[in-house]
């Protein structure tokens, strides 16, 4: 039985020993490399195989400065000092989270977000939240905060089938990202919190609410 008991720890210490060095040689890669696939885009076309996904990598420098701004105001304004965890946004969720009695806020950071798109099943477990604490850490440490924020908007989904910033500025507006005006960008960042509903519903309350906020604090957005 013991032997049984340590073969059965020595695979599973394996395959996590396999995860940690496919996502550190991906991170090693995707360093210098643009990223044309993440896990959200797999499972999205594994789901509907029939439906192509859009998406089209843009560099860093070939993105609106509005876009960029209106991003991190929206889903991590701390993005530039942090070091990939926001632990006042954290405490402030949980609080949140039990004062309801059910999960209304977040608080992952940009780079978590990230790390969850390129490698993990979007279906919440600590397993999950314990590897995407691994994979965010590594990315912090391998890659500048500017790379970071470049594939995120390159990555993000916008809509049924749609990643990245290239992708939804023509899916919404017919131009590219890097010509994008500032309600335009806001209207892209705005819809990140349910992209799929707010795709078919761009006039619901809660969209224009996030409209305003992001509006009202989009000045204050620092950028790497």
């Amino acid at each position: 039985m013991k032997a049984f008991l340590i073969r059965i720890f020595l695979l599973l210490f394996s395959v996590v020993l396999c995860i940690q060095l496919w996502i550190f040689a991906s991170l090693a890669w995707w360093r210098f490399n643009p990223v044309n696939t993440t896990m959200m885009m797999r499972i999205d076309y594994w789901t509907e195989p029939s439906k192509p996904i859009q998406h089209q990598w843009r560099p860093y420098d070939e993105i609106s400065t509005n876009l960029k701004k209106a991003v991190v105001t929206a889903e991590d304004g701390k993005f530039v000092h942090h070091h990939g965890f926001d632990w006042d946004g954290i405490q402030t969720a949980l609080s949140r989270n039990k004062e309801q009695g059910k999960v209304v806020a977040g608080g992952s950071t940009i780079s978590q977000q990230l790390a969850k798109n390129l490698f993990l099943f979007n279906k919440r477990s600590f397993l999950r939240k314990g590897q995407e604490a691994v994979a965010t850490w590594m990315m912090e440490r391998m890659w500048s905060k500017e790379r970071i924020l470049e594939v995120y908007l390159n990555s993000i989904e916008f809509g049924h089938h749609i990643y990245g910033v290239e992708a939804a500025a023509k899916h919404y507006f017919g131009k590219t990202s890097e010509s994008l005006t500032r309600e335009e960008a806001i209207f892209l960042a705005a819809i990140l919190t349910n992209p799929k509903y707010f795709e078919e519903n761009r006039n619901a309350s809660a969209l224009k609410a996030r409209k305003r906020m992001i509006q009202r604090y989009m000045r204050y957005a620092e950028l790497p």
